[in-house]
Parts: C-alpha cells; structure tokens; sequence
C-alpha cells in the first residue's frame, strides 16, 4: 500500500486520537507513534482494506499495546471514567469517524455483534449525561438552525446564536453556558477561533469547531483544536462529538469561572 494514501489518512486519524484521548498533544503523539512502528515494521499495515481502515487498525495495534490505564487524561470527567472504554472507542469510531460496524468490528478486531452492543452501550451512558446550555456561532442560518434543533433534541438548551466575533462575545458575556459550537469563517471576515479565543479568556468551557476543511487545522503544526465536525455534518456525528467534549473536560456543566461572574 502507497505511504501517499496513508499520509492523506493522518488529518482525520489525528482528529480521533485527539477525540479518543481529549488533548491534542496526547492525541497527535499516539498518531507518531502508530507511524514509527509502521515504518520500524513492529505493525503492519492491511493491504487487503482501504487505506483509511488499513491506518486505523494499525493504530489500534499500537494503542493496544500500552497500559489502558494511560490512555485517559487524569483529569478527565468522572463520566468519561465511568464510561467502558471498548463502548466509547466503537462509538468514535462509528459516530465520528463514520466507519461501518464491519470496518469498525476489522480495525478493532472483533466481531460485528460486539461492536453492534458496545455502540448501545456508549448510547446508553451518553443519555445519561447532564444537559447544559449551548453557545452557537455560526454564519449560515441553515446550518445554525440544524444545529440548534440537534442541540435541542439532545436536551441541551441554546442560549443564542452568533453570526459574528462581535456578536459571539456578547453572547457569552450575557449567557450562563458550558459548551460552544463554533465556525471557522464568519459572515463579516471575522475568525471563529479569534472570538472562540478571547471567549476562553474568561470561560472555561468545551469547544467544538465546525469546518468544511479539517485538513486545514489538523497539520499537527500548531495549537489546534480537539474537537472538530466536519461540514455537511451527520446527526451521529454532532451526538458523538458533544458527549466526548463534555465528558474530557474537567470543568463541570457550569464553570467556576462563570459561577463567578454570574453570582
């Protein structure tokens, strides 16, 4: 199998193990890892599957190989530890990473009926998760309003959505929230991750960036985001992705920080 084909693979693997692990540095080092062993051949890699799922199992190989305990941040939520690890992995990989049951049950080695529960199971704990409230910024109105009704669905609650940087910041400064949805590219110019930014400054929530380019942020070059959903987005994806970013964080639903500012 052509390295080319595997490169192309390294945006969307590096998204994973950043969902997976919940930190950028954590994730993007299992992702150098998995390609150290490939290129020393301690793993190999499947010609028999395409490359994205031939990259993945090699990954897990990998990952497989190190103490479990590891793999989750010390500070992660007393959900996420709470959470069986094998449910959580079917989930991403499935909701996430849009990989079928088969090729899920092929990169983690197991059979179709055991992915079939474990992606119940993952469901099961996700709906057991506190609701919070949503700040949304986002330029295209049917986007924005898709994402609101999701959001809704889930039993979350929107405090507004924000078309703007500006707009974004008042928001925030107004709201009691514990999650932000964002977009990369604003109506006026502005920058999503600027006004995501001077958010953070004074919050301290999740964030998930929206893009219809995520190779663009996955480079492993610089400070990137952990969680990101790419456009056109699936409803599967949107659950799996705000349960991750809720359940890594270590703040609770309502942040110290904007208790403080609220009181």
């Amino acid at each position: 199998m052509a390295s080319n084909s595997l490169v192309k693979q390294l945006p969307f693997l590096r998204r994973y193990t950043r969902a997976l692990v919940g930190s950028q540095a954590a994730g993007d080092l299992l992702v150098q890892n998995t390609l150290q062993a490939i290129l020393d051949r301690k793993v190999a890699v499947d010609t028999t599957v395409s490359p994205r799922v031939a990259l993945y199992k090699a990954f897990h190989e990998v990952w497989n190989r190190q103490p479990q305990g590891g793999s989750v941040p010390s500070r992660a939520d007393q959900r996420l530890q709470a959470m069986d690890l094998s449910s959580r992995v079917a989930l991403l990989l499935t909701a996430m990473e849009g990989f079928s049951f088969a090729e899920t049950a092929n990169i983690l080695g197991t059979s179709l009926d055991e992915v079939e529960a474990q992606v119940v199971a993952a469901q099961r704990e996700i709906d057991r998760q506190i609701a919070t409230r949503v700040l949304i910024i986002e330029d295209e109105w049917v986007i924005a309003l898709d994402l609101k009704t999701l959001v809704s669905e889930l039993g979350h609650e929107v405090i507004g959505v924000a078309p703007t940087h500006a707009k974004a910041v008042e928001l925030a400064k107004a709201g009691n929230f514990g999650l932000v949805l964002a977009d990369i590219q604003l109506a006026d110019g502005s920058s999503g991750i600027e006004a995501v930014t001077e958010i953070l400054e004074s919050f301290n929530v999740p964030v998930i960036f929206i893009t219809a380019f995520p190779d663009r942020l996955l480079t492993g070059e610089r400070p990137e985001p952990t969680y990101l959903i790419t456009k056109p987005f699936l409803t599967e994806t949107v659950k799996a992705t705000i349960a991750q970013a809720l359940f890594f964080h270590e703040a609770k639903s309502e942040p110290e920080s904007l208790k403080a500012k609220t009181a």
